[in-house]
């Protein structure tokens, strides 16, 4: 193929545009870094070198130099929030939301930023004014998350209710069970003030919502009782089987309550040992267990520990048989026991706590919202040992 001689004279050309375009680029990157205050890159300079506070220093005096750094201000101001410093970062957002110059999209993120340090430093009433601002904006969504939490955390739950209520589900969060516990939590309140009528339409609510709500169920039954109707009570408590049997063990006391007061504990007993058969659980076998002892005594409650170890061996529930066994043995013997129950003793406190299936934090006291993530119903009664066992 013959090559045109025009192409010989343009190669020169094409060179000679690259070369005046690199020394275009080279120049405007250096009138860029001439113009950048002296600290901003001092500032740099100690991130670089893994100096974290003086670099911070360093770019608060960029920032008092040159106001017109809006990304630097947003980049400190959430930089002081993680490090706790919520004043400084409050004072951060504060200067950016009373800019004049700001365009409307930087003015959301600002004010946004400012509602998270105030929720920060606990100052819920100006984070809730900062977020309900912002609540029919182009971030509606996550303000109102926002003033989800802050109305949990005030315990504020008819508002949640009317949040969750608005917001949208999707499919990694469906808003059921959080507006069936903030049903549940004004119908503990409303019973307490033996506001009857209030706890049944907070309950009904609650279940309409979510059905498998096992905490209404519970709420019910002790309105029941306190309406001195125990066969309803028993009724509602019953229902927590087909919702969700890892909380029976909530309702066994209960329902050990209700059975001895209409004069039929055998059968009150009865169903409990049916549903640890169908329902292993420890906290079930220890209300069944500390009933044995009370009410027949310590070798059927021995009997008992040791029927169920043979399905569902557990350190736990070797202690409660070590217990028993203490009370039935000779004197003699007992301090072997005692010494072998010690032994042990250290494993059990370990694997007797309870998890939450969301964040996994673990404590020794039940909770129907995790203390940890905020989670609703993600903390079960169940300890730590069956989630071990589980397959």
């Amino acid at each position: 193929m013959e090559i045109e001689f025009w192409w010989l004279l343009a190669l020169p050309l094409f060179f000679a545009l690259g070369w005046l375009a690199a020394r275009i680029d080279i120049r405007q990157v250096v009138h860029e870094s001439r113009a950048l205050p002296r600290s901003y890159l001092s500032g740099l300079n100690f991130l670089l070198n893994e100096q974290p506070d003086k670099a911070i220093d360093a770019f608060v005096e960029a920032v008092r130099i040159d106001p017109q750094t809006v990304e630097l201000h947003f980049a400190l101001g959430s930089l002081f929030r993680r490090r706790g410093e919520t004043d400084r970062a409050i004072r951060m957002h504060q200067l950016l939301v009373d800019r004049e110059d700001l365009t409307e999209e930087q003015r959301l993120q600002a004010l946004g930023e400012l509602g998270q340090d105030f929720l920060k430093a606990g100052l819920l009433d100006r984070a809730e004014a900062v977020f309900l601002r912002l609540k029919d904006t182009r971030v509606s969504d996550a303000a109102a998350r926002y003033l989800l939490e802050i109305y949990q955390q005030e315990k504020e739950w008819a508002k949640a209710i009317g949040i969750a209520s608005a917001l949208p589900d999707h499919e990694s969060v469906h808003w059921q069970r959080e507006i069936a516990n903030f049903h549940c939590e004004l119908a503990v309140r409303a019973l307490a003030d033996s506001r009857f009528a209030a706890v049944e339409e907070h309950v009904s609510a609650a279940l309409a919502i979510n059905r498998k709500c096992v905490r209404a169920s519970l709420i019910l039954g002790d309105l029941y009782v306190a309406r001195r109707s125990d066969e309803e009570a028993l009724e509602a408590w019953k229902r927590i089987e087909g919702q969700n049997p890892v909380y029976l063990a909530l309702a066994a006391q209960r329902i050990l309550d209700a059975y001895g007061r209409l004069g039929r504990i055998e059968q009150g007993h009865v169903l409990l040992r049916s549903w640890l058969e169908r329902h292993p659980s420890l906290d079930l076998l220890d209300e069944l267990f500390h009933w044995e002892i009370e009410k027949v005594g310590a070798r059927a409650a021995y009997g008992l520990v040791r029927e169920e170890l043979r399905r569902n061996p557990t350190l736990l529930g070797l202690d409660k048989l070590l217990e028993a066994a203490m009370l039935t043995v000779p004197a003699e013997h007992r301090g072997d026991i005692e010494l072998v129950k010690q032994l042990i003793h250290s494993h059990t406190r370990r694997v007797a706590r309870y998890r939450c299936d969301a964040c996994g934090f673990k404590a020794r006291q039940f909770y129907w919202r995790c203390p940890a993530c905020g989670g609703w119903e993600t903390y079960p009664p169940k300890r730590t040992e069956e989630f071990d066992l589980a397959p």
